[in-house]
């Protein structure tokens, strides 16, 4: 029995040795097993890391050298979205050669999605005639159009390119002309001409580069109109202790110790402070304005005198000819009710002929300026603050085009906005088509059409005729929003 017995308990000690020596060599495998691999996870993480890093600099890289090429839309979109405050270089053209410099800022980068500007100093010499500007600094050639509408290929067509190019060492052209300015050379070449262009695109964005260095700046124009630079030449003097140069037709070698190419953009018709280091804003620009046309209303207030027919608030009515289309079809019934609620009505028809000394300071004696949506608009620049403007926006839904133009900036402008959107029977379209006409009755399919479809049938083509009852519940609100007739 103890022999049994015995023989028994002797396999059992054994199983336990050998389970613990199991369990022994596990800890020592896993151990070698830890040791061994370990490394080789942290390294695959590693890849795995290095490797989401360059794809997400690849997807930014691509973002930034396909956004010219995307469709309108997607920029608009893009272009909602608060800009970084990291200028992106400017794609370099093929001409050129070297790198530029990997670490300091690129001589040319893009300031927005509508604009790149260029900026070099040192031995700075421009040859116009060739639209060249030649500077030591440089060790490789860069090219552009100074003008903010980069996205459009139609308005660059009328741009000439520049070349900003390094000093040839030996065969370098001398200097004529010396100045200790900054060259500021851009052009009023693009859409110039339409007033609303003509700020958007050149004025206010020449101010937001200039201003800055507080009149020692020299602009030097390209494609330069002298009819164009005539209308808006105390502006330019206002900005500039300094000649302006029609650029292209010089026969000289400018030379300086700085130059900048091409202007800043912001938005439509304003200034963005964010954007602007010393934080100058649209109302910056507002009285440069008044500065440079002797306008004498900052603000809408009344006259102290009660007598003075200056407590009657002004509304000013901006024309146009039905042959242009956007005409107000009933303008002197128009007139004759805003007399009635107690206006001082003026008619008012800007085009290229007119004074625009003369014009902004009709604008300025105003506290309403109503009109229907066009460039004529672009004069609420003239408004004094707390002024109202009443933009009429043609039937065909063109909210948005009205938003984006006048609707927005307006606050940038301290300018109150009231809207008048004309309805199916107070525009002419009702007696050009049948009432089951797509353009009456579904305008989104016109706009699908595309932008010259819309522009000739709702903008060319349209004249309006808005209801008297309506339009007064919109004068009275304008009314209401002005200081005038309240007691001191």
């Amino acid at each position: 029995m103890k022999t049994r017995s015995s023989a028994r308990g002797e396999p059992r000690r054994l199983g336990n040795a050998a389970l613990l020596a199991l369990m022994l060599c596990s800890v020592v495998a896993l151990s070698l097993i830890r040791g061994r691999f370990a490394p080789i996870g942290d390294a695959i993480k590693s890849e795995d890391d290095a490797a989401a890093a360059a794809l997400s600099v690849s997807k930014a890289a691509v973002n930034v050298d396909t956004g010219d090429s995307a469709d309108e839309a997607a920029a608009e979109a893009a272009a909602e979205e608060k800009e970084k405050e990291e200028v992106q270089p400017k794609p370099a053209d093929s001409s050129g050669s070297g790198s530029g410099g990997s670490a300091a800022k690129p001589v040319c980068y893009e300031t927005s999605r509508r604009s790149d500007t260029c900026e070099a100093a040192g031995d700075v010499r421009v040859v116009g005639s060739t639209q060249t500007v030649y500077v030591d600094s440089l060790d490789r050639e860069w090219k552009t159009k100074p003008y903010c509408r980069k996205h459009d290929n139609f308005a660059l067509a009328h741009v000439k390119e520049w070349s900003l190019k390094p000093l040839p060492s030996g065969a370098a052209p001398q200097c004529t002309v010396n100045s200790s300015a900054t060259a500021f050379v851009l052009s009023t070449g693009g859409f110039t001409g339409n007033p609303f262009h003509d700020y958007t695109d050149v004025l206010i964005p020449a101010f937001i580069t200039a201003h800055p260095l507080r009149g020692e700046v020299q602009f030097l124009v390209s494609s330069y109109k002298s009819w164009w630079m005539n209308r808006y030449i105390q502006i330019f003097q206002q900005m500039s202790r300094h000649e302006v140069v029609d650029i292209d037709a010089d026969d000289e070698v400018r030379c300086y110790r700085s130059v900048v190419v091409g202007a800043t953009f912001h938005r439509e018709l304003g200034v963005d402070a964010s954007k602007s280091p010393p934080g100058y804003s649209t109302a910056d620009f507002r009285k440069m304005l008044r500065d440079a046309f002797g306008l004498e209303r900052a603000t809408a207030t009344p006259s102290g005198d009660r007598w003075d027919i200056r407590r009657r608030p002004r509304l000013l009515i901006i024309s146009r000819r039905p042959s242009r289309g956007r005409a107000f079809m009933n303008e002197r019934a128009m007139a004759d009710m805003a007399a009635s609620l107690g206006f001082d009505v003026r008619i008012g028809e800007p085009d290229t002929s007119t004074d625009t000394s003369k014009f902004a300071r009709l604008v300025n004696s105003c506290d309403v300026m109503v009109g229907v949506h066009g460039a004529g608009l672009t004069n609420m620049v003239f408004l004094p603050a707390g002024a109202v403007v009443v933009q009429v926006v043609p039937y065909g839904r063109l909210e948005w085009l009205a938003r984006n133009t006048f609707a927005e900036p307006s606050a940038g402008m301290e300018v109150h906005y009231l809207e008048y959107v004309v309805q199916l029977d107070e525009t002419t379209l009702s007696e050009q088509y049948p009432s089951d006409h797509p353009v009456l009755r579904d305008p989104m399919a016109i706009h699908k059409q595309g932008w010259n479809a819309l522009k000739t049938t709702y903008l060319d083509k349209q004249n309006v005729r808005p209801h008297l009852g309506r339009l007064k519940n919109t004068f009275l609100q304008a009314l209401k929003m002005l200081p005038h007739g309240r007691d001191d």
